[in-house]
């Protein structure tokens, strides 16, 4: 039979930071390393939730842009309807405060007897300095505006 101890003689249990007598405590800081490991992997995954959001953002901008030029170069009589729509275009990104988020832009139209077309294209804001932002390229069209003559039947 085992013999019991008066309690004096027992020692106390430590508590706290330096205490071996927990269960689990091989796993002590482990927490830490845990955190140390994954915030990185946690940041770069908002980073690019935002860089994602930044570049349909600056699609949407930029197919906006477009169609603005398409519109205003469509009108019938217009004397020269590719610089018309190019001033539209850059115009339109200057009213909403665009332009500055679009980088290296280009405004491209192309008018044909029957058609108008616009292409922006442009890098969108990036989050990390020295890397560019990823390359946007949006194209509206529709057709001229033109007077015909009804056929008689």
């Amino acid at each position: 039979m085992p013999q019991l101890l008066p309690a004096s003689a027992v020692p106390p249990r430590r508590h706290g930071p330096l205490s071996d007598a927990r269960p689990g405590s091989a796993d002590r800081g482990f927490v830490t390393l845990e955190l140390v490991v994954l915030f990185p992997v946690l940041l770069l995954l908002i980073f690019a939730l935002i860089q994602g959001a930044l570049f349909f953002h600056g699609r949407n901008v930029a197919l906006a842009a477009a169609e603005q030029g398409v519109r205003a170069a469509r009108s019938d009589g217009q004397p020269s309807p590719a610089s018309i729509a190019t001033t539209h275009t850059r115009q339109f990104l200057l009213d909403t405060g665009e332009l500055a988020n679009l980088n290296e832009l280009t405004i491209t139209p192309a008018v044909t007897a029957t058609e108008v077309q616009v292409t922006v294209t442009a890098r969108t804001v990036s989050l990390l300095p020295g890397i560019p932002g990823p390359h946007v390229s949006q194209t509206a069209s529709g057709p001229r505006e033109r007077f015909t003559s009804q056929a008689n039947p």
